[in-house]
């Protein structure tokens, strides 16, 4: 559960992070860093994800980041492609997440594929967002094991100032459902704040009683 819940807000925050000519919402000027830190529903730490715009080539650039426990051991580092497009962003799934992110799966051979979670160029409030959904392949011969996560009933809302250690934002809110299988299912309610210049300042995860299970907030940025 730990470990799908940190696979969530990677996804969320990875895939809100896109060249600045390819959306005014999404900063990515080469050097670029911010941290994101994930609290459990006792808001309690229980990781922290720390990124840097490696390298920005055209319309494609590079993201390292790096992802501690909340004791600040390492879990996992990597690098991962993003791509603009005249629609948004196109994520490279194959390199975005590595293996080591499962932990006992470190060893083993992992494919990612699925269709983009795309913020289109311009956001307003009322919009729907196309729905996405990733398909990760864990090889373990005989036998395969896959995990299935799909986001849907996206729609941005009105607009909301949030205030977090790294800062006041004016966002919008964007909420949505995501349902993640891996040997068991899981669904979620969530929402994430958008800033204009910044990107994702928030997101929260609730189940299927309404109750908080979880939350990622920026934490620190600079440029």
């Amino acid at each position: 559960m730990r470990t799908i819940t940190l696979i969530c807000a990677f996804f969320c925050f990875t895939s809100a992070v896109i060249a600045q000519d390819c959306s005014k919402y999404f900063p990515m000027d080469e050097g670029t860093k911010f941290q994101v830190t994930v609290y459990d529903k006792k808001d309690k730490v229980s990781g922290i994800m720390d990124y840097v715009v490696k390298e920005v080539n055209g319309n494609t650039a590079t993201m390292f980041y790096e992802m501690h426990d909340e004791k600040g051991k390492m879990m996992t580092s990597s690098e991962y492609g993003v791509t603009c497009t005249d629609d948004g962003v196109k994520i490279d799934f194959s390199s975005m997440m590595s293996p080591e992110l499962l932990g006992q799966y470190k060893d083993m051979e992992v494919e990612m594929s699925g269709t983009d979670l795309l913020y289109p160029n311009n956001i307003s409030a009322g919009q729907s967002l196309p729905d996405a959904d990733v398909l990760m392949t864990v090889k373990m011969p005989p036998l395969n094991m896959k995990m299935n996560m799909n986001f849907f009933n996206r729609k941005v809302g009105g607009n909301e100032s949030v205030t977090t250690p790294a800062g006041t934002f004016d966002c919008y809110v964007i909420s949505y459902d995501s349902e993640a299988k891996m040997g068991f299912k899981m669904t979620s309610s969530n929402k994430l704040w958008l800033s204009e210049g910044y990107g994702m300042i928030k997101s929260e995860t609730y189940n299927k009683k309404g109750d908080l299970v979880g939350k990622s907030v920026l934490t620190s940025f600079e440029k």
